[in-house]
């Protein structure tokens, strides 16, 4: 592989680099993980790598957590998520997600930035986000910020929202209803292995109660079954207002109808889309069981 490396070491320094290279074909490199493997299969000519890894500022490296919000900048590891507690405790769809990531080496430098820059259709921790309704802050290279939901944020296997003057900044999770004690979340993934391996199916689920055991929200997002990653919205109303310990079997299978109906699945080495379909399926009414 044989490219040109720039190192910024401000996010000033990375707005300028980028004014400068829009004559060039460049692409941004932060733990590597996926895009060395990428050049490795498929080298591109002529090409500069933006170097992230060498930023510092907490904007863009940094995790924060309130009462009203978590930011994560692109550059947050998966590793810092594992080994945050407090995630652990209030979003543990994230968490699961972060851990079922690789292996522990490689959780050491994959970022959020670069899984959902990606935007691989069988992402572990996009797929968390897209479930916690999450917004993501892009910025431009005058530095102007605009947030956008996550679910506009992919259009296609490997395709997203960003221009080439733009570079995801930082992503947002509102705590929805104040983060009620009652949480019911999970990061459930069908693999051939347990880890070290993309999804063949992943639920990603996020729902929260009342005291008296009502649903009040509800997140729900399925991974390796589209184009791209989906929320599955039908399927979060139609569990507003029902008590989460009171799911009949009915309901069960009406919910996942519904989840399975934002699924459009291929056949591919891992897995038919037959097969597909009714792991995710069978997922979905697992969560109350």
């Amino acid at each position: 592989m044989d490219f040109e490396i720039i190192n910024p070491a401000t996010t000033l320094e990375l707005l300028g680099t980028i004014n400068e290279l829009q004559s060039k074909h460049f692409r941004f490199g932060a733990g590597y993980s996926d895009l060395l493997m990428e050049l490795k299969k498929k080298p591109e000519e002529n090409l500069v790598v933006i170097n992230l890894s060498q930023i510092k500022d907490t904007a863009f490296t940094g995790l924060t957590i309130s009462p009203d919000h978590v930011r994560m900048g692109a550059m947050v590891t998966a590793h810092k998520i594992v080994m945050n507690e407090q995630l652990n405790k209030d979003y543990p769809v994230l968490h699961q997600a972060a851990l079922t990531l690789a292996s522990t080496q490689i959780r050491q430098v994959a970022t959020v930035g670069g899984n959902l820059c990606t935007a691989s259709p069988s992402g572990d921790i996009a797929c968390a986000l897209v479930a916690l309704i999450a917004h993501c802050e892009i910025m431009d290279s005058t530095g102007k910020t605009k947030s956008i939901p996550i679910t506009d944020f992919f259009l296609g296997p490997r395709k997203t929202v960003i221009k080439k003057n733009e570079f995801l900044n930082g992503v947002l999770v509102s705590a929805n209803n104040k983060l009620s004690k009652n949480i019911y979340s999970a990061f459930l993934k069908i693999g051939t292995r347990r880890s070290m391996e993309c999804s063949v199916v992943s639920l990603a689920y996020h729902i929260q109660t009342d005291d008296d055991g009502d649903i009040i929200h509800a997140g729900v997002a399925i991974g390796a079954s589209a184009p791209t990653i989906r929320f599955a919205k039908d399927a979060c109303d139609y569990l507003i207002g029902k008590r989460f310990d009171h799911i009949h079997q009915k309901e069960k299978e009406e919910f996942a109808t519904k989840v399975l109906s934002y699924a459009d699945p291929i056949t591919d080495i891992r897995a038919t889309a037959w097969y597909r379909k009714e792991v995710l399926y069978n997922l979905s009414k697992s969560i109350f069981e």
